[in-house]
């Protein structure tokens, strides 16, 4: 077999795009070999022989062949059997196997296919047609190895990925933490009445804020605050407005003021949403707004003053089981400029309730997607009305898991239960 001299190469004698790889020739003869060997040199492959398939298993066992070309018919171990072995073998990237065979049944073909071959040539082996062959298969290693190049940048980058996640994790199992002391006191006694708080996420860290503060001897104050959005940007917003409603600090706190006499009084429920509203759109500038149930109560009469911005109906739980909701809906706060808040009158009672949530309650939804709503959660609270102000948001929360069909929440969770006693 006489190589072909019309075959056209590269200026380095190597096909055009073709890089140099390592070809193993398997043979039993060793004219047949010599003039592959002559033929895959000048194409520019590093071309290594091998006399046998049991040879050449040794050889592959040794080094990684990106193309194998191997005679059918030979003593001991056939080309098909030895392709068998080559597939068996470990390694990190794809071998092209032809094999040269003077078969030329279609079953015969289709079982050399079968066990691992790749293409096939008639012997006496064409030149030209070796040599299209061996570019078929550059190509299709060369798409195999960019492939893998692929796949390694893309391991590469979820390694990264996978990093930055677990530091954020880290982080944000802190914030979570950080976030929870927002609402430091669960349980607090005013004398005239308790509070108690609820605060649950539905990520690590969330939108919601809870709280209570005092304004003076006979007077407190009860809000409930709902972020829009989820996430990093709602939680650093509740740390915001954590502070400006902080009874910690009463000369940051935006709800108090001091009288001309030097003691310290509060703006009207009106007025302390009206001052968050401007705040929201004149100084802070973000896209975020939120929701408020904010009221003042009076401990000595039981009278109350509240204001509902967007927020879920404050509910008025009365000693013998009557709900009753308040507010009149109300404007989001930062959303529209000298935004009007309406404000609510109510008496307590002893033994009255007055209960603010945010909407991760009443829109709590079940498997077939319906929400829990003011009718749900009135039930749940008449159900439960003989427990304690904490153990209530205890079982609030265990009612909306089985409403809920044991899914987690979609949304923040947060309560606030006021419990009045009436005047020591």
């Amino acid at each position: 077999m006489a190589p072909d001299s019309s075959i056209q190469t590269g200026t380095n004698g190597r096909p055009h795009g073709t890089a140099r790889r390592p070809v193993l020739v398997v043979d039993d003869s060793k004219a047949q070999r010599k003039i592959l060997q002559v033929q895959l040199t000048r194409w520019g492959y590093d071309v290594t022989e091998a006399a046998s398939a049991e040879e050449a298993i040794l050889l592959c066992q040794q080094q990684d062949f990106d193309i194998v070309l191997s005679d059918w018919m030979m003593p001991g171990m056939t080309g098909l059997d030895f392709c068998k072995q080559f597939r068996a073998l470990p390694r990190d990237g794809y071998g092209y196997f032809i094999l040269l065979t003077s078969k030329s049944e279609k079953t015969e073909i289709a079982d050399g296919l079968e066990n691992g071959a790749d293409d096939f040539l008639t012997k006496p082996v064409s030149a030209n047609e070796l040599h299209a062959r061996l570019r078929a298969g550059d190509r299709i290693l060369s798409m195999h190895d960019q492939l893998v190049e692929k796949n390694r940048l893309v391991g590469a980058t979820l390694d990264e990925l996978q990093k930055l996640y677990d530091s954020l994790d880290r982080d944000l199992i802190e914030a979570r933490k950080l976030q929870q002391t927002l609402v430091r006191e669960r349980f607090r006694d005013f004398g005239a009445g308790t509070a108690a708080l609820m605060l649950r996420p539905s990520g690590h860290v969330g939108g919601d804020l809870v709280g209570s503060f005092v304004i003076d001897k006979n007077r407190i104050a009860l809000y409930s605050v709902d972020v829009s959005g989820h996430g990093v940007a709602s939680a650093m917003m509740t740390a915001r407005l954590a502070g400006l409603l902080s009874g910690a600090s009463p000369d940051q706190n935006i709800a108090l003021k001091v009288t001309t006499d030097g003691s310290q009084d509060a703006w009207s429920p009106a007025a302390v949403a009206a001052r968050l509203n401007r705040l929201m759109l004149e100084e802070l500038q973000v896209d975020q707004y939120f929701t408020l149930g904010y009221a003042e109560i009076d401990l000595a009469t039981g009278r109350g003053t509240l204001v509902q911005a967007g927020h879920p109906h404050p509910l008025l739980m009365r000693a013998d089981g009557r709900i009753e909701r308040l507010g009149d809906g109300g404007l989001p706060i930062g959303l529209i400029e000298n935004a009007d808040y309406p404000e609510t009158r109510f008496t307590l009672y002893p033994g009255d309730r007055i209960i603010l949530v945010s909407d991760g309650i009443t829109e709590c939804p079940n498997r077939q997607g319906e929400e829990l709503g003011s009718d749900g959660l009135a039930k749940i609270l008449l159900q439960n009305k003989g427990l304690t102000n904490s153990d209530l948001l205890e079982a609030l929360l265990w009612d909306m898991n089985t409403f809920a069909g044991g899914a987690d929440f979609p949304d923040d969770v947060s309560g606030l239960i006021f419990d009045y006693r009436g005047p020591a």
